[in-house]
């Protein structure tokens, strides 16, 4: 069996991230939490990624953590729980939480079992693409554990403490229908991989200029007040505004033609 607990290629600006540990449903041992953490390090810096499509192969998403494999080793837990010096998240918050500070957005298709830390990852996308029969649930409870995977700080954007607090108690399955309508899931899709893809594609053909101020301008708005969003908006299309991606996506527009955009080139405002 091969070691390789996740793959990534890069076509046409488009990163595709597979969980790969098929014949274990994608559960999440070290090598998986390590793999991942990895993965989004190294798309952070790549300047020619426009967007990523998260996705597990085989029959599911993910069924979450290997508790078996966890249970047995307890030096493997306290890598997963420690923190590196300077670093907000410990490596069991950072493979979700990774995926909100990438800087360009992340689209997760979810299908089959999407369990525990495997939903957890997934909270972490920016954009969710869910099968009907997907079945999703908040599960650590049924283990005796809280959610800790940053995915306490993700759910209350996402739906209201009492929803959050029914699915986090229970550790009930829902399924992709249910999903969508409690508001954990953006669209409903038979086919949800290539339906990411293609949103995913689409995004690549704007200015990555912009779909990267878009997503910070958006991450961000929640945490500031109004003066402060209003201010920081206002910085991000200065910032936009004469550069050379900008310049050609208002060319293309008028000459009626596709943009041809270069690598990101603008210093986005902080």
């Amino acid at each position: 069996m091969s070691e390789e607990r996740v793959r990534v290629s890069v076509a046409d600006h488009v990163a595709r991230v597979r969980l790969a540990r098929p014949e274990k449903k994608n559960a999440l041992d070290l090598a998986m939490f390590q793999a991942l953490a990895a993965a989004a390090d190294g798309l952070a810096d790549d300047p020619d990624v426009r967007a990523v499509v998260l996705q597990g192969e085989g029959g599911a998403f993910s069924a979450g953590l290997d508790v078996a494999g966890f249970m047995g080793d307890p030096e493997t837990i306290r890598a997963l729980l420690e923190k590196a010096p300077g670093d907000p998240a410990n490596l069991a918050q950072r493979v979700s939480w990774a995926w909100r500070e990438l800087p360009v957005p992340v689209i997760a298709a979810l299908h089959g079992e999407v369990f525990g830390g495997g939903f957890q990852i997934a909270l972490g996308a920016d954009i969710r693409v869910v099968a009907p029969d997907a079945r999703l649930s908040i599960m650590e409870v049924r283990w005796g554990l809280v959610p800790d995977m940053a995915g306490s700080r993700i759910l209350k954007e996402l739906v209201g403490y009492d929803v959050a607090m029914e699915l986090a108690l229970t550790g009930r399955i829902i399924t992709g229908e249910e999903a969508r309508g409690l508001g954990l899931a953006t669209r409903v899709a038979d086919d949800p991989v290539a339906n990411a893809v293609a949103t995913a594609t689409a995004i690549a053909r704007h200015s990555p200029d912009a779909v990267r101020a878009i997503k910070r301008l958006l991450h961000r708005a929640p945490r500031l007040n109004d003066k402060e969003g209003l201010d920081f908006e206002t910085r991000l299309q200065m910032s936009l505004l004469g550069g050379k991606n900008q310049m050609e996506a208002a060319r293309a527009g008028l000459e009626g033609r596709e943009p041809s955009f270069g690598r990101t080139s603008v210093r986005l405002p902080e």
